[in-house]
């Protein structure tokens, strides 16, 4: 028996966690009160790893199939026939990646995700950023000059917050590492501040908030827009110590000035007073920050609403300022020059919509154009890496006939599941006790800058291939090097030319290539601590709260954060006419649980147990006129699809409005998933309708889907 500590790879809370091990298994999950961060914090997903860890229907040798049956060969049978599959698709953009929102809760993909896609040559690469929160990578991109310089919340510190679309009760943060979310609002309150919730659902967060604002959804952006327009209306706008690092902020009065209250009133569902007193008490805190999330950027106006966020946090004057909106600096991060070349997109378009590429991606939405439609070009391989798109993404019915219709498919994943199953090839990666951690991704967005590494909690079993190393070798193979090649004379020639590039004149220390790599990047960063520092402190070191970073943060040519990004301003007129068109059906929105995190975890029985979790929750007043009845059986039909769900009458769900979670719909043939099996529920995304997009970033309408609903 032995005590090991780590992170939880679980959300991005990055919480710590204090494993006991007994031989090859996790008997014991607890939160690390000693963890520099977390303070011993544990959510119910945390506390289940051992039994996600030791799920016997993970897999645990690569798979093929043949003759229309999956065999279990040996890892170099698997490479060696990827390799040479692989050689039958010359033509690169026939070949097209589909990254999943796991590769960036792991060490590997940090490392290998980017080498990865730039190996595989490929202009047909696809992540679930665009059914997530690529309208805010966009935004930033255009206002501060780099994608991933997203301002988070001083939440330790604030006296008012304005929380849109998100609830991180329940998500423990997105976009936002902030463990103990709960526990941080309530010392909010408790030191005399206020937050207040808009959201069309009374969700956990809103329960507990000061005020609960209920808002139409998909109509953020009018809020927010009238929002800017009250700042200047009331003569409140106060930049503070942001008026010699930002562009010109009067000309955006005349952007917003049909967006005032009484105008977005009728629309949204918020009374134009409610508007205008948000506005005062924003303006009026001392220190305040407006936090948005999945609500509004899986809408139509994503892009625009992400902008009006951080336009508010400007005329503020809370943008970089304690208790506002502020950057973190990670250990494995820099300081920057203060200018850069600014941020573009559509450097080249998709083939059959024409649809411009952003951050080197193209919507997933338009994955099944691109399987389906014939011609020069037409994609006839895929590697899905840690991604779900058969449930994940809109319109799944045709997803999942276009993924069956591939000539050749390989997927990196521990399960055989609705997306697996399409597969030729599965290379299972191991559990996570079985891998080192660091959090290269989530650091960037943490409400403190702290640094945690931790090794494996249990040694990899002999004749498992480290997740790392499965990277590393597709990526030699989609090179050219092969499947035999020598892995670690890749990555000396790799460290090599980064210490040269870094300018380092030492030599990178660990155990492997990957320690040696992220040494590397921790020695040349910020702070200039090393892995061995970290592997000392396994609770973590504690590098302090945010502090201002302007303007080195910024990569704009200007050097200034540029407020009015012409694409943004010229989606204005568009949003403008949404605003004047009238819109009366019955919408539906997504909403997360505590237990639950996408498609990942429905097969840990401690996750799925007691009072089905996939319901739609329904208005009472709408239960009486559409006759629904609590625990009856639903009908919802939107313009790509029709399903029959559970349904859960509550007061919690504004009228109009139904909701559904993500990442159900578990009843597929030809998947292993036993516990999910059980609890399959109902996937949402047989209803998301593909063609609603927000045209700036590429991202899916995934809140707001119009639907029917009866009586099944």
């Amino acid at each position: 028996m032995k005590t090991v500590f780590t992170t939880c790879p679980l959300c991005e809370a990055t919480c710590g966690l204090e494993l006991t091990v007994e031989g090859d298994r996790i008997t014991r999950v607890r939160g690390d009160r000693e963890d520099e961060f977390s303070k011993g914090f544990l959510c119910p997903k945390g506390a289940s790893l051992g039994a996600l860890d030791a799920d016997p229907d993970r897999l645990t040798v690569p798979l093929v199939k043949r003759d229309g049956e999956f065999r279990e060969v040996t890892w170099e049978e698997a490479f060696a026939h990827v390799d040479e599959r692989l050689k039958d698709f010359p033509d690169r953009d026939t070949v097209a990646l589909y990254l999943g929102n796991p590769v960036v809760h792991s060490l590997a993909g940090g490392l290998y995700a980017g080498p990865l896609r730039k190996a595989l040559g490929s202009r047909n690469v696809f992540t679930a950023s665009t059914v997530d929160q690529m309208p805010k990578h966009v935004q930033v991109g255009h206002m501060f000059g780099g994608v991933f310089s997203i301002p988070v919340p001083d939440i330790d510190r604030t006296d008012f917050m304005l929380v849109l679309g998100a609830d991180p009760f329940s998500s423990n943060g997105s976009l936002w590492t902030v463990p103990d979310a709960p526990g941080r609002f309530r010392a909010l309150q408790k030191r005399g501040g206020r937050f207040v919730v808009v959201d069309p659902r009374r969700s956990r967060t809103a329960q507990a908030a000061d005020q609960h604002v209920v808002i139409r959804p998909g109509t953020d952006v009018f809020l927010l827009l009238a929002l800017v327009h009250e700042l200047f209306a009331q003569d409140l706008v106060d930049l503070r110590d942001l008026a010699g690092h930002v562009t010109d902020h009067t000309v955006i009065r005349a952007h917003v000035e049909p967006f005032g209250p009484d105008a977005v009133a009728g629309r949204t569902g918020v009374d134009a007073e409610t508007i205008r007193a948000l506005a005062r008490e924003l303006a009026g805190a001392d220190r305040a920050v407006v936090y948005g999330r999945i609500g509004t950027t899986t809408i139509e106006f994503g892009t625009v609403a992400s902008w009006a966020v951080d336009v508010l946090n400007v005329l503020t004057g809370n943008l970089d300022r304690p208790g506002g909106a502020m950057w973190p600096l990670p250990a494995h991060g820099g300081r920057g020059p203060g200018r850069g070349k600014g941020f573009t997109t559509g450097r080249w378009h998709s083939r059959v919509k024409g649809h411009p590429e952003v951050m080197g991606e193209f919507p997933a939405v338009t994955l099944a154009d691109e399987i389906e439609t014939p011609g020069e070009g037409r994609v006839r391989a895929l590697f899905t890496i840690g991604g779900n798109p058969a449930l994940s993404l809109p319109n799944s019915a045709r997803v999942n006939d276009a993924l069956s219709s591939l000539d050749f498919m390989v997927s990196v994943d521990p399960y055989l599941n609705e997306t697996t199953r399409h597969a030729d090839v599965v290379l299972p990666t191991p559990p996570p006790s079985r891998r080192d951690h660091y959090d290269i991704a989530f650091l960037n967005n943490s409400t403190r800058n702290v640094a945690k590494y931790s090794r494996a909690a249990i040694p990899l079993e002999e004749g498992r291939v480290d997740e790392t190393d499965i990277f590393f070798r597709l990526a030699t193979i989609f090179s050219g090097l092969g499947p035999a090649a020598d892995l670690d004379a890749v990555a000396a020639f790799q460290l090599a030319e980064l210490k040269k590039k870094a300018g380092a004149d030492f030599e990178p220390e660990g155990e492997t290539r990957e320690e040696r790599l992220l040494d590397l990047k921790l020695r040349t960063g910020a702070y200039g601590i090393s892995l061995r520092q970290l592997l000392d402190n396994p609770h973590g070191i504690d590098l302090g709260p945010l502090t201002p970073r302007l303007p080195e943060i910024l990569r704009t040519p200007s050097g200034k954060v540029e407020l009015t990004p012409k694409p943004i301003v010229d989606d204005l007129p568009r949003v403008l006419t949404a605003l004047r068109t009238p819109e009366t059906e019955m919408v539906l929105v997504g909403r997360r649980h505590l237990r639950s995190n996408n498609s990942w975890m429905h097969n840990v029985p401690a996750l799925v147990k007691g009072k089905p979790l996939c319901t739609l929750l329904v208005n009472p007043a709408d239960a009486v006129r559409i006759g629904l009845a609590d625990g009856a059986t639903a009908q919802v039909t939107s313009r790509v699809g029709k399903v029959e769900v559970l349904v859960e009458v509550t007061a919690d769900i504004a009228p109009g409005v139904v909701s559904m979670p993500h990442g159900w719909g578990h009843d597929q043939p030809g998947t292993r998933l036993t516990v999910a099996r059980e609890h399959a529920g109902v996937n949402v995304n047989l209803l998301t309708d593909d063609l609603r997009i927000d045209p700036l970033s590429g991202t899916a309408v995934l809140n707001g889907t119009r639907v029917q609903v009866v009586p099944a």
